[in-house]
C-alpha cells in the first residue's frame, strides 16, 4: 500500500532525475533541510538517500548535511544516516531553557535535545552543528548566556546563533503587531555581542554573521552559497540559481507531488538575473563572512562604501573590505546597499 510519504519521496527523486538530465550534477555538498527530514522512517531514509545515490554522481561529494529535530533520532536512525553517507548533522536545539522552547512553540525539551546530540556522537558523527536562537520574547541576557555556555560545554564543531526575525503571515508577527511581543533592539544587540565574545573565547571562529566554527569545520555548503556559486534546490519552496536563471518551486507539498506525478514543472516563480544583480548579491553575502570582499569588486558602490567607512561599519585591509564589530551589528543594513 502506497503512502503520502512514498508519493512525496517519489516526486523528489523524479525531480532529481529531471534535473540530472538537464545539468551535469556532480555535487560537492548536499544539504537536507527545511521541514523535518529526520521524521522519515528507516525504510524511507533508505529509499530516498539510496535513490539519490543511484541518480547522482557523488565522487566529489565532500559534505552531506542532514538537519534533525531533537527527539526524532533513534540510535538506529543515527547509525543508518551515517552508513548512507551523511557526514554532518545540524540539530535545531534553539535553546536549553524549556520555557523559551515553549515560547517558540517547539515540541522538544532541552533534555531531549541533549540526548539527541549524544546519540549522534555515539553513531560516530564528528561534525555536528547546534542551532541557537536569541532575541526571543521574554528571553533575558543571562538565559542566552547560559544557552551559549551549555552549548560550548557540549563541544560541537559548529554553532549557528540566529536572531529571531518576525516574518509576515506568521503567528509571531501577528503577536508582535498585536502588542503581545515587542522588539528590544538594545537587548538584542547585547545578546549578539555576548555570542561573539563567549564563542570567541571558547575557540570558535566567527566566520559569518550567524555562524561560528572550530578551525576547518566551517560549512562548505553555506560558503558556496555566500560566494555566489550555483546551487540546485529540490522539493517544495526550494530555490535554485544556475547561471543567469533563478527559480523557486511551489510551497505546497501536495500540489508539488501532484505536479511532478503529472509531468508538470513544479516551478512557481523564475527570473533572469542580471550581471549587476548577481555581483551585488555576491558582495552582500561576502561581506557577511570573515573574508569580506575584494575592494576592487565593490567599485561600482564606492559612494555607499565611503559612507559606511565614515560611519565605522567597514574597514579596509590587504585589498579587502570587512565589517567592523559595529558593522556586524548592522550587517543587514549594510547588505541592502548592494541588493
Amino acid at each position: 500500500m502506497r503512502t503520502k510519504n512514498r508519493d512525496f519521496l517519489d516526486a523528489l527523486l523524479a525531480e532529481v532525475r529531471c534535473a540530472a538530465a538537464d545539468h551535469a550534477i556532480e555535487p560537492e555538498t548536499i544539504y537536507f533541510g527545511g521541514g523535518t527530514p529526520s521524521m522519515l522512517s528507516l525504510g524511507e531514509l533508505d529509499y530516498l538517500l539510496g535513490g539519490l545515490r543511484q541518480v547522482l554522481r557523488l565522487e566529489h561529494l565532500r559534505e552531506w548535511t542532514f538537519e534533525v529535530n531533537p527527539a526524532t533520532v533513534s540510535p538506529a536512525k543515527a547509525a543508518r544516516l551515517r552508513a548512507l553517507g551523511v557526514n554532518r548533522i545540524s540539530i535545531g536545539a534553539q535553546s536549553w531553557d524549556d520555557a523559551i522552547l515553549q515560547t517558540l512553540g517547539r515540541a522538544h525539551t532541552a533534555g531531549q535535545a541533549e540526548r539527541t546530540y549524544r546519540v549522534l556522537r555515539e553513531a560516530s558523527f564528528d561534525n555536528i552543528n547546534l542551532d541557537l536562537m536569541f532575541a526571543i520574547p521574554g528571553q533575558t541576557r543571562e538565559q542566552w548566556r547560559d544557552s551559549l555556555r551549555r552549548t560550548i560545554a557540549l563541544a560541537p564543531e559548529h554553532i549557528s546563533a540566529y536572531c529571531l526575525t518576525y516574518e509576515e503571515d506568521t503567528r509571531f508577527f501577528e503577536r508582535l503587531q498585536g502588542g503581545e511581543f515587542r522588539r528590544e533592539d538594545e537587548r538584542d544587540a547585547a545578546m549578539f555581542e555576548d555570542a561573539m565574545d563567549l564563542l570567541h573565547d571558547a575557540g570558535y571562529g566567527h566566520y559569518e554573521i550567524s555562524n561560528y566554527a572550530r578551525a576547518g569545520r566551517e560549512s562548505l555548503h553555506n560558503y558556496g552559497y555566500w560566494n555566489g556559486e550555483d546551487y540546485l534546490g529540490i522539493g517544495p519552496s526550494a530555490f535554485s540559481t544556475v547561471g543567469v536563471r533563478r527559480w523557486q518551486n511551489i510551497p505546497d507539498s501536495a500540489a508539488y507531488t501532484m505536479r511532478i506525478a503529472t509531468g508538470a514543472p513544479p516551478v512557481s516563480f523564475e527570473e533572469t538575473i542580471t550581471e549587476k544583480t548577481r555581483a551585488g548579491e555576491t558582495l552582500a553575502f561576502g561581506l557577511r563572512t570573515e573574508n569580506g570582499i575584494p575592494a576592487q569588486a565593490a567599485a561600482p558602490w564606492e559612494a555607499e562604501l565611503a559612507e559606511m567607512r565614515a560611519l565605522g561599519l567597514l574597514e579596509a585591509r590587504d585589498g579587502r573590505l570587512r565589517l567592523t564589530r559595529r558593522g556586524k551589528l548592522m550587517a543587514d543594513s549594510v547588505a541592502e546597499a548592494f541588493v
